[in-house]
């Protein structure tokens, strides 16, 4: 079987067609590393919440106790995961420090694009590896067993609803709903015409956008990818079954411009009273459950992500930070690195930002914080449960070929997941139909499998 660490045209690939969905927008301060000035370092970063608090606090903490400036460049989550790629695979240069997920991280490890990042950690005491919560670490460590990125933040997906929509409707949120209950509510709480949309789901295409919950609803419902064996079930009748169910869902009952709609649209929408129920990443609560950013602070409730013939079905993500073998600048690089991942961080933003925008679900000390307990009460439990119940190995109700619960562990999944995604989306908007949708899809996932089996 081929080494799926090497399909090194795949990826960008996939990294491409990623950068032809959305238009990027960069932060303050973007440029490369060729700045020679020793005390200088770039870093590109997805354009997350988590991502644009840590640029706000770098120069008055970070740069002012160590001296080191950090060059920011923000894109949103498509584009970054393209430009990331490209600078990476091909030894580019560019940044000295970038957010990579739990996709990337053990094949660009095993490609030998990343360094590791264990000697450091592991010699600084101050920065207690033992404290990251073991999932997190295992989704960024490679086959020889070390770190190659170090986590800013984890997460799962849970279901976050409206309370006082629920309560007005006299509906009560079980605390592990099935999908079919989801869409009984979304049905009853769904008034278009006070501009209340049912459910929020993710329709802007990307393998990492719509199909992040998408294949968490086709695991629960009894798909996959491809069997263990790599034959492709794309076109299969539960992949059908949940993808009919998802596209109809959003359709019906789901947000205005939902097949452009990802991860932060959701975000602004639910976060505006415009949404009774988001089902997405569990590190979005924290700007729910800020007041400054979000409209329904303290009225949102949190329960585990929907399912139907699985337990659980929660996705395991990490964004993490990692240091391309190219940076000439490592030294500073690995400082940056462990300021923004370790506990002293998590103090610093609670303090200055407000305890709910901790960049939490990668340290067990930060649920032990008083300040931060309080804070995330209303969904600490469900967000840690839920990580704590992921299972990458075997995230539906078949063996898998490959690590992954919303993404196949592969090089080539970048590329047709994507695709695959594209098409789903134009589904939801009307120009065509799921089974042409997943009838292409399985033909690229055979392309795919013969590479395989």
């Amino acid at each position: 079987m081929q080494k799926p660490g090497k399909k090194l045209s795949f990826l960008i690939a996939g990294a491409t067609v990623g950068a032809l969905v959305l238009s990027g927008c960069s932060g303050a301060g973007s440029s490369g590393s060729g700045d020679s000035a020793d005390n200088t370092i770039t870093a590109l970063m997805v354009g997350n919440p988590q991502m644009e608090d840590i640029q706000k606090l770098t120069a008055d903490n970070f740069t002012k106790q160590t001296g080191i400036t950090v060059k920011f460049t923000i894109l949103p989550e498509n584009e970054l995961r393209d430009k990331v790629t490209q600078d990476v695979a091909n030894q580019g240069g560019q940044y000295d420090v970038a957010t990579v997920g739990a996709y990337e991280v053990p094949i660009w490890a095993k490609n030998g694009w990343l360094h590791e990042l264990s000697t450091q950690a592991n010699a600084d005491s101050a920065y207690d590896t033992a404290d990251l919560i073991k999932p997190m670490v295992q989704s960024v460590t490679g086959d020889d067993g070390k770190m190659y990125a170090a986590p800013f933040y984890g997460e799962s997906s849970f279901l976050m609803y409206n309370k006082e929509m629920f309560e007005a409707k006299g509906l009560t949120m079980p605390e592990k709903p099935t999908w079919a209950q989801v869409a009984e509510f979304a049905q009853k709480l769904d008034d278009k015409k006070k501009g209340v949309a049912g459910i929020c789901l993710r329709g802007l295409p990307g393998w990492g956008e719509l199909f992040a919950p998408l294949t968490t609803v086709v695991n629960t419902y009894g798909g996959t990818w491809f069997e263990k064996d790599w034959t492709p079930k794309v076109d299969s009748p539960e992949f059908k079954e949940a993808t009919n169910f998802y596209v109809n869902l959003v359709k019906q009952y789901g947000e205005s411009g939902a097949p452009q709609a990802g991860f932060t649209e959701c975000l602004n929408t639910f976060g505006q009273g415009k949404a009774a129920m988001w089902y997405d990443a569990t590190s979005a609560a924290g700007t729910l459950e800020d007041p400054n950013a979000s409209k329904v602070a303290g009225k949102v409730g949190y329960a585990y992500a929907p399912v139907n013939k699985t337990e659980y079905s929660g996705w395991l993500w990490t964004w993490a930070f990692a240091m391309p073998k190219t940076t000439k600048k490592a030294d500073a690089a690995w400082k940056f690195i462990s300021w923004a991942t370790s506990k002293d961080y998590e103090q610093l933003v609670g303090k200055n930002l407000g305890w709910p925008r901790v960049p939490s679900g990668k340290r067990t000390s930060t649920y032990a914080i008083p300040e931060y307990k309080e804070s995330a009460k209303a969904f600490a439990d469900v967000t840690l449960g839920s990580i704590e119940h992921a299972n990458p190995q075997n995230p539906g109700v078949q063996p898998r070929p490959a690590l992954g619960v919303q993404f196949v562990g592969i090089p080539e999944f970048a590329d047709l997941g994507t695709k695959v995604s594209q098409e789903v989306s134009a589904a939801i908007a009307g120009s065509t139909t799921v089974d042409k949708a997943l009838a292409d899809g399985q033909k690229l996932a055979e392309d795919v499998a013969k590479k395989y089996k």
